[in-house]
C-alpha cells in the first residue's frame, strides 16, 4: 500500500523537517532535573491572567510565538495548526489560536495529543497539502486539578501510584524543506483498554497501550531497541514505566538504558513530591522539545523513538466506573548527517 508498512506503520516518502521548536514550563517543571531546557519558565502561574483556564491558553499562545519566532516564520506562512490540551472541548488550544487566522485542527489524545498532532501535522506535509505546520500541546496543573480532581483548596492526599499534571507547553513547526531533524516514520496505536479503573493509577493502564504500540511498530519495521538510540514513551510514570519494561522483557526485548519516561524525566521524585511522576499533555511536549530535540541538535541521538501515551478517560467516564482505554503513537525522529 505504498508509503503503508506493515499494519501501523508508515514510512514518510518526503520527511518533513522538524524546523523549530520550544517548550514553556512552570515554576515546579523549573526547578526540576530539565531546568535548563527550557526556554520561559513562569514563576506566576497564573500567567498574568484572571484564571486558570486563561492562563493554559496564554502559556500555549507563549509557547507558540516563541516556535515561530524560531523559525523564522510569521503564522500568516503556516498551512495549517495541530493543537490540542486535556480540558473539555479542547478550550484552552481554541481560545490561543482563535486569532492567528490560520487553518486550525484541534486533537485529542490526552497525553498522547503531542504525538497525534505531529503524526498529522507530519502525513499532511508529506501527502503535498502543505508546506508549513505547527503542532503544539500544553496542560496545567490547577486548570486539570478543577476538572479532573477537587478544587485545590481541597488538598486531598494522593495514592503513590498517582501523577502531577505538569504545568508545561511544547510547539514544533514542521515544513517540507530545510535543515533539521526529520519524522521518518508514524506507528498509530489502537485503543487499548487493560480493565483499570482506578483514575489515580494511568500508568498502569496506559502501559499495555504503549507495549502494544512499540511491538506492532518493530514488527512492521523489523527494528528493535538496538537501532534506537534512545526511545522514551510520554507520561507512564515510575509505575507504567516498570509495567511496561517487564511487559517488553518478557517478550525478549533489551530495553537496556536506552529506554526512558517522559514523566519521569520532568521532576525529581524523591524531592518534589509528584509520587509516580508527571503527566498530561504538557509534558512529554516539553520534554520534546526543551530536551530531546536540542539534545540531537547536538548529535547526542541520531536516531529517537518517541511514543506518547494517553489515558482516553473524562470526569464523566470516571465518576459512572468505567474503565480507562488508553492509546500511544510512536514516532521516528532521525538526525540527518
Amino acid at each position: 500500500m505504498g508509503k503503508r508498512i506493515g499494519k501501523q506503520t508508515v514510512s514518510l516518502s518526503a520527511p518533513p523537517v522538524l524546523r523549530s521548536w520550544a517548550a514553556v514550563a512552570g515554576k515546579k517543571e523549573g526547578e526540576g532535573p530539565l531546568r535548563g531546557c527550557f526556554d520561559q519558565i513562569a514563576e506566576d502561574p497564573y500567567f498574568g491572567e484572571l484564571s486558570w483556564e486563561k492562563a493554559e491558553s496564554r502559556m500555549l499562545r507563549i509557547c507558540f510565538s516563541l516556535a515561530c519566532d524560531k523559525a523564522g516564520l510569521p503564522p500568516s506562512r503556516l498551512d495549517y495548526i495541530f493543537s490540542g490540551d486535556l480540558l473539555n472541548q479542547c478550550i484552552s488550544s481554541a481560545f490561543a489560536m482563535r486569532d492567528t487566522a490560520v487553518p486550525y485542527f484541534g486533537t485529542y489524545g490526552a497525553c498522547s495529543t503531542m504525538a497525534e498532532s505531529l503524526s498529522l501535522g507530519a502525513m499532511m506535509l508529506d501527502g503535498g497539502f502543505a508546506s508549513n505546520v505547527c503542532a503544539v500541546t500544553g496542560s496545567h496543573f490547577c486548570s486539570a486539578e478543577r476538572q479532573y480532581r477537587f478544587p485545590l483548596e481541597y488538598g486531598g492526599v494522593r495514592a503513590p501510584t498517582a501523577q502531577w499534571t505538569v504545568t508545561g507547553a511544547g510547539a514544533v513547526i514542521l515544513s517540507r524543506g530545510g535543515k533539521g531533524p526529520r519524522l521518518t516514520h508514524i506507528t498509530t496505536g489502537a485503543i487499548t483498554d487493560a480493565g483499570i479503573t482506578d483514575a489515580n493509577n494511568m500508568g498502569a493502564a496506559m502501559a499495555p497501550a504503549a507495549y502494544a504500540t512499540l511491538t506492532a511498530h518493530f514488527a512492521d519495521t523489523g527494528r528493535s531497541f538496538a537501532d534506537y538510540d534512545a526511545v522514551f514513551t510520554g507520561d507512564l510514570g515510575a509505575v507504567g514505566h516498570d509495567i511496561l519494561q517487564s511487559l517488553l522483557e518478557k517478550d525478549g526485548f533489551d530495553t537496556g538504558v536506552k529506554y526512558m519516561d517522559c514523566g519521569m524525566l520532568i521532576y525529581d521524585r524523591k524531592t518534589q513530591g509528584v509520587n509516580s511522576g508527571g503527566s498530561g499533555c504538557g509534558c512529554c511536549a516539553s520534554v520534546l522539545a526543551g530536551h530531546i530535540l536540542p539534545a540531537m541538535e547536538k548529535g547526542s541521538w541520531k536516531r529517537v523513538l518517541f511514543a506518547a501515551t494517553g489515558a482516553l478517560m473524562s470526569p464523566t467516564s470516571a465518576q459512572q466506573g468505567e474503565s480507562i482505554p488508553s492509546i500511544c503513537h510512536a514516532l521516528v525522529i532521525e538526525r540527518e548527517e
